[in-house]
């Protein structure tokens, strides 16, 4: 099997794709760069864009997973569903299937969502909403990693000390989610 995952320091921070990796099975390669958008994975002019543009189309994969940058589906909704739409486009033609990677909100109590104008709960649900959107929109699957952050942030660390990236155990939530999501896609294909 072999995972194609596009996205940013949300994917890389830890080492998430070799958690991914060791769970699945699964060969698993990474194209991200701090900050990246999901747009810059189509733009053929830029570097992330070319090499990722390349392997789309002369590399098979059996799932690219999807992972926005942190608030863009809620800030640049407009170019996150038109780059999700036209990504899940590439990836089926690919032979693949497209998985997308819903994040989750800042830290509960952190500066960063109050510097936004959002409660914790607002930046989780408006995210939720838009990665649901996105994902039945263009039939794809969704690991709501979001959720997950949600139903366990109380109880356990799951934030990086900006609070906005993850703990080396919320990295390993996300990547248990997206094999778990992986793992019943396959079943129900048999």
């Amino acid at each position: 099997m072999r995972i194609l995952m596009l996205g940013n320091s949300f994917i890389f921070t830890n080492n998430m794709p070799q958690m991914l990796a060791d769970l699945t099975g699964a060969e698993v390669v990474h194209h991200t760069r701090g900050g990246a958008r999901l747009s810059e994975q189509l733009n053929p002019n830029t570097r992330l864009g070319s090499q990722t543009q390349a392997v789309l189309q002369k590399e098979k994969w059996d799932y690219v997973v999807l992972q926005e940058m942190s608030h863009g589906p809620i800030t640049a909704s407009k170019s996150f569903f038109s780059s999700v739409e036209q990504l899940c486009r590439q990836i089926r033609a690919n032979g693949a299937v497209p998985i997308l990677f819903a994040t989750w909100a800042y830290q509960k109590g952190g500066a960063k969502p109050a510097d936004k104008g959002w409660d914790y709960d607002e930046m989780v649900q408006k995210l939720s909403e838009a990665y649901h959107k996105a994902a039945q929109e263009n039939n794809a699957l969704i690991a709501d990693v979001g959720r997950r952050f949600y139903e366990l942030s109380d109880t356990q660390d799951l934030y990086a000390a900006d609070s906005i990236h993850p703990s080396e155990l919320g990295s390993r939530i996300a990547a248990e989610t997206i094999a778990a999501v992986i793992r019943q896609h396959e079943k129900e294909a048999r």
